[in-house]
């Protein structure tokens, strides 16, 4: 049961970027603080929306 319970915590991390935001941080050497999360969101928003979408 306690592995389920990781599974399901690990996909919902997954979804809501915040996995992604701590690989983010240990790549660059980076620690948490509000200024980085705004930059690690602006860029993916930014990366996110600019790729072109077909029909």
């Amino acid at each position: 049961m306690k592995q389920f319970w990781r599974i399901i915590i690990g996909i919902l991390r997954e979804l809501s970027d915040e996995s992604a935001y701590e690989r983010h941080l240990r790549a660059h050497g980076r620690t948490h603080s509000g200024e980085e999360w705004r930059h690690f969101s602006e860029h993916r928003l930014k990366a996110k929306y600019q790729r072109a979408k077909c029909c």
